[in-house]
């Protein structure tokens, strides 16, 4: 009897073939592409514009060899089965690999489709294969055909018109443009001054002043409190020092806080940069090897994990079965609702047939993959992250006890005791007060998982007030005026920025990581801190974007562009007249675009070569000044930051021919070099004095850079003294026995010598100051 042939089953990554080869056997082999295995040419445009925009793919020759090697491994095949990802990239790398490996009709091959690695959906999927979705397929030729026409026929309009090397994208350039526009928003912000008034207050008969705070809300006569100067502010706060004080109301109410649904790929994204400040290529990163999988003690090679890619709210029934039953188990029937949660997708375009990320068993325990050491460090946070969310979103409601209280403030008199006018308003209407408080009766879905917060917020905290009454009669402790200043809008983060892309309907969930990584990667926008803020080269790139090419980067034509392929995706209509609708006036502007002058800056400068004015031009290494007299002059002159890089004659004398030396910047940083390199080539670090001396011969302690650039610590008369150290040494000794005390992060310090550990001196003085 003759040997079945195995069946191939290829997949985009070698760690998801482990995954699934654990869990089909040895009646199939599993092979990796590797990604894509065809694409456009890099070297031209590969699309014919003349006829329907049809592509022209090509397999690159770093991919040539896996092609091969999968077509050979195909012919020995029984069936082939596509297993590539669920969504419109998967499929089209499914479509891809048929054609690269020119697979015909007599080689039975199918495509099956799976949302998490584990052996109950793997064999699921192959017991229903498909044929490819051409529908999706096309969806996602039309996105590369669009990207491809907006990236390589207006980034050379930039090499022209600015400099070589720039990049315009069609879902990158709107994202650059909501980041300028919000610096823009910023720079033009104008501070308003306005004054808060809070009261300390103790009911009249409590002995032990179990005190509040109630603040100011309504001005006599008024509707609010509107204090806009520290005149104002003082006037009504001499009045609320001569008030009487009573309680006008109290009111209790019961408050329910609902759980978040669980993640999609927006909101694990910015989940994760609020919580450990992941960027959102390093949460996909990260949340790709959880979906493909790890290796877990006792299990082998296991997806943690549903797919990734998603902006669908839907569960599975079983995983919220199961959900259910392990919350009833760990936490009691108090802890989940008589119903399960279903959630509703927002998003117009969402994939209802997805899920929403979770773990693929949430009685995997976090805590018990940790201790069987069977994730990284950024595997068990993000995996934490994800099951408690999903723990939580089946979980009953948080409960609330909430108390307003409402205070009149009456001024009287300071002679008579009579009511007095207000500083501002009708007369005889007394001051409002407003005091709230909130205590949490139930903590529901609290008990696992608290939503963070892009903005600080006093929500969470909890307060508390005496048993107040109507009429209570209460006794003024203290009045402080605080003044305040309007704030202008914040700058986006990685986070808030894919929430607004996803809420102007911006991009799909593939796309979101990219998009942060290019406008970073190409120079246009920096971090500072967790805030994306344009450099000066984003400005210049956005500004000739909205100027030349409107439509790339109008917010509004980009979603409707974005909704047209999910017509595409869904049969609705064909891709080609999608493609003509943003090409036929792209091309117009493109034209237009050719003709208008170099983005360049007039300046008073004057060419020492040919006398003729010089301009200010953006070049690899930043801005310089150009000379008009271009091409016959070709004199230039570095300014701002590169003009500060050039070499900076010093005091020091070279070691080795005693000539001047000069300061230089290298690989790690500035250093001393000599002035007549290349002939002679000394050189030396430049010390960094840090204000602290050597412990072991009283030198100056210096900053010094490894050969891997990492920073440390050292005497600056090495050799003749070795003392190093890689943590920061403190100023001030050590307070037990005078020793070095040397950072020892979260704003604590310790000891070199004794083991001293606690809070620097300079900070315990900073506090006391600004307290």
């Amino acid at each position: 009897m003759a040997k079945s042939k195995k069946s191939l089953v290829i997949v985009e990554s070698p760690a998801k073939a482990r995954t699934l080869a654990n869990i089909l056997g040895k009646d199939y082999e599993v092979r990796a592409s590797v990604g894509h295995v065809r694409d456009l040419p890099k070297s031209q445009l590969g699309v014919d514009t003349e006829h329907d925009f049809a592509p022209r793919y090509i397999v690159p020759k770093e991919k040539r060899e896996v092609v091969k090697a999968l077509k050979e491994a195909a012919g020995k095949a029984g069936t082939v089965y596509l297993a590539t990802d669920p969504d419109r990239e998967g499929e089209a790398i499914s479509w891809h690999l048929l054609e690269a490996m020119e697979l015909d009709g007599a080689q039975p091959h199918r495509r099956v489709e799976f949302h998490e690695i584990t052996a109950e959906a793997v064999r699921d999927a192959f017991n229903h294969p498909r044929d490819i979705d051409m529908r999706r397929v096309d969806a996602q030729q039309a996105r590369r055909v669009l990207d491809r026409l907006v990236g390589y026929k207006v980034s050379p309009i930039l090499w022209k018109k600015i400099r070589r090397g720039l990049s315009a994208g069609r879902v990158q350039s709107v994202a650059l443009r909501m980041v300028v526009d919000r610096e823009r928003k910023i720079e033009a912000f104008v501070a308003q001054e306005y004054w808060t008034i809070d009261a300390r207050l103790a009911k009249q008969a409590d002995a032990d002043e179990q005190s509040f705070l109630a603040r100011l809300v309504r001005l006599p006569g008024t509707k609010k409190a509107e204090i806009a100067d520290g005149e104002h502010a003082e006037r009504v706060a001499g009045e609320l020092r001569g008030a009487a004080y009573s309680v006008a109301d109290v009111r209790k109410r019961e408050q329910l806080r609902r759980p978040s649904p669980p993640f999609t790929t927006s909101t694990l994204q910015q989940e994760a940069s609020r919580r450990f400040g992941f960027s959102a290529k390093r949460a996909m990163a990260v949340a790709q090897q959880l979906y493909e999988g790890v290796n877990v003690p006792g299990e082998g090679q296991v997806g943690l994990i549903t797919y990734m890619r998603t902006d669908s709210l839907n569960v599975a029934q079983s995983a919220r079965d199961e959900t259910r039953a392990y919350i009833t188990r760990q936490y009691g029937s108090d802890f989940a609702p008589a119903q399960p949660r279903f959630y509703k997708t927002k998003s117009k375009g969402a994939q209802e047939a997805h899920e929403a990320i979770r773990p693929t068993s949430v009685f995997r325990d976090p805590s018990a993959l940790r201790r069987a050491h069977a994730l990284t460090s950024d595997q068990g946070k993000l995996y934490g992250l994800i099951w408690q969310r999903m723990v939580a979103s089946q979980m009953a409601d948080a409960v609330f006890d909430q108390v307003s209280v409402d205070i009149h403030a009456t001024p009287s008199d300071a002679v008579g005791g009579q009511p007095a006018a207000p500083a501002r308003g009708a007369p005889g209407n007394p001051y409002l007060l407003r005091a709230t408080a909130s205590h949490m009766r139930f903590p529901g879905f609290r008990q696992v998982y608290i939503e963070g917060r892009d903005t600080e917020t006093d929500e969470d905290a909890e307060s508390a007030l005496p048993e107040l009454t109507k009429d209570d009669a209460l006794r003024l402790l203290g009045i402080t005026p605080d003044q305040h200043f309007t704030e202008p809008p914040p700058r986006f983060t990685e986070a808030t920025l894919v929430k607004a892309l996803e809420e102007n309907g911006i991009g799909r969930p593939s796309t979101y990581a990219p998009i942060m990584s290019t406008i970073q990667d190409r120079g246009y926008v920096r971090k500072e801190g967790r805030a994306l803020r344009p450099e000066e080269l984003g400005f210049v790139v956005n500004d000739m974007l909205v100027e030349r090419f409107p439509a790339v980067v109008d917010v509004g034509f980009t979603a409707r562009m974005e909704d047209e392929l999910d017509d595409v995706a869904n049969g609705e209509r064909p891709w080609p007249p999608v493609v003509r609708e943003f090409y036929d006036p792209l091309e117009e502007a493109l034209a237009a675009a050719a003709e208008a002058p170099r983005v360049e800056e007039q300046t008073d400068e004057v060419c020492e070569k040919c006398g003729k004015p010089m301009v200010q031009r953006w070049g690899r290494f930043g801005q310089f000044l150009a000379c008009t007299g271009f091409p016959e002059c070709k004199n230039t002159r570095p300014i701002g930051e590169e003009a500060a890089q050039q070499p900076a004659a010093t005091d020091e004398t070279c070691d080795l021919c005693v000539a001047g030396m000069v300061i230089k910047r290298g690989r790690f940083g500035q250093f001393l070099a000599c002035s007549r390199y290349p002939e002679c080539k000394g050189s030396r670090p430049i010390l960094k004095k840090i204000g602290v001396t050597c412990p072991k011969d009283g030198g100056d302690i210096v900053e010094k850079r490894s050969k891997r650039g990492k920073v440390f610590y050292g005497c600056a008369n090495y050799p003749a003294c070795d003392f190093t150290t890689w943590t920061r040494p403190l100023a001030r000794p050590c307070p037990s026995c005078g020793g070095l005390a040397v950072a020892a992060g979260r704003g604590k310090a310790k000891c070199t010598q004794c083991g001293w550990q606690g809070e620097p001196e300079e900070d315990r003085e900073l506090a006391r100051a600004s307290a």
